[in-house]
């Protein structure tokens, strides 16, 4: 038999032709999972915001995939953890763009944020941050966005409140020197209406767990100066340890936090320390809202435990990626898909993205604790 003439024998021919159709086809419609990668701080100081969005985020991937997935395909979720540290972000970074991860949930924490944004532009790559609330990353073309918003807001309302109350007058102030890009930015729109509205900023002290300072030394230098209040931006641990050497001294010090504190360890770590304390924060625990409750119900069934605000936004963030992802035309950039969507359904309204993947602000409410809970003042 003639060997060219069986190369291009009726069999091969057809043989060939759905060879060729299948890896095109498979090419077309794979059934290979999408990988979603998630930054945050799951260990160390500040873990717990880190470890209530990652368990958040977790529960929207579950959630997507029992109801198909993305187009047929199921959602994998490849989890980092940055230990808010800006090197280990940034490596972390890296490893998921190295996995091919079609979008990034996070990270929680603005010095993380800052410094993986040239990581995310020199590779395309979108990440929606869930609690990034600085400034610093407002108005630029890049890859990232956000489902809060900038701290400017809230420590304005702080401020505000203070004056208008007549609580504090006279306060001394302590922020974690370990994330400055946010808490410098705090204070500077704090002290703006607060210092125009009467207000005087006798001390600001900063410190770092790592300078081998004690928070009763601490402590004891923001009340040597005889505020009438004291202000701490901090982490919700180092906050709570803060307000415990406080009220050591001076029972009855005002107190008052950035809303970077406020989630459930501080009051679990502060006790009866920091009973009274108030905070600033758009997140509304008692939202009547359905889609809130449904996700607030769903998350404490799974992990026996109050999402707070860090789930919260973690979630909303998830959601974005997601329905951007089940959205995204072939051959868009998902950062477009993002920008002409526009507008997203969130737990507690609208999400709602303007040119540079900054969300618009909302109102911010006063909180103070009483018996454990964070109760609405204004």
């Amino acid at each position: 038999m003639n060997r060219r003439c069986a190369l291009f024998s009726p069999i091969f021919i057809i043989f060939a032709v759905t060879m060729v159709y299948g890896i095109f086809f498979g090419a077309c419609h794979s059934t290979q999972p999408i990988r979603l990668g998630y930054l945050g701080s799951i260990s160390g100081r500040v873990a717990d915001i880190g470890i209530a969005g990652r368990d958040a985020v977790q529960l929207c991937v579950v959630q997507w995939n029992a109801n198909g997935g993305i187009r047929g395909r199921q959602v994998q979720l490849i989890i980092k953890d940055d230990q808010e540290h800006a090197e280990t972000a940034v490596k972390a970074v890296q490893e998921l763009i190295e996995k091919d991860v079609a979008a990034i949930v996070g990270p929680m924490s603005s010095v993380v944020a800052v410094a993986i944004v040239p990581s995310l532009n020199a590779s395309r790559v979108v990440a929606v941050g869930g609690t990034v609330t600085t400034p610093d990353l407002s108005g630029l073309d890049d890859y990232f966005f956000r489902v809060c918003f900038t701290a400017r807001e809230q420590a304005n309302r702080s401020a505000r409140y203070q004056i208008d109350s007549k609580t504090m007058r006279r306060i001394a102030v302590a922020y974690d020197g370990g994330n400055l890009t946010f808490c410098e930015n705090w204070l500077e729109s704090f002290k703006k209406p607060f210092i125009t509205g009467g207000g005087e900023i006798l001390a600001v002290v900063d410190f770092n767990t790592e300078d081998g300072r004690s928070f009763s030394k601490i402590a004891h230098g923001l009340l040597a100066v005889e505020p009438d209040g004291i202000l701490i931006i901090a982490n919700p641990m180092d906050s709570a340890f803060l307000c415990q050497q406080i009220r050591k001294s001076n029972p009855s010090v005002k107190i008052t936090l950035s809303n970077w504190a406020a989630t459930e360890r501080l009051i679990e770590l502060g006790g009866k320390a920091v009973e009274g304390v108030t905070v600033p924060i758009a997140f509304d625990w008692n939202s009547p809202s359905p889609p809130y409750q449904a996700f607030r119900k769903s998350y404490i069934d799974r992990f026996s435990r109050e999402p707070g605000f860090p789930g919260f936004y973690a979630y909303n963030a998830a959601q974005v990626v997601l329905t951007a992802l089940n959205t995204q035309k072939r051959g868009q950039r998902l950062k477009t898909t993002i920008l002409s969507i526009g507008e997203f359904d969130g737990l507690q309204g609208k999400i709602s993205f303007d040119a540079y993947g900054d969300v618009k602000p909302l109102n911010a409410s006063i909180r103070i604790i009483r018996n454990q809970t964070f109760i609405v003042v204004e």
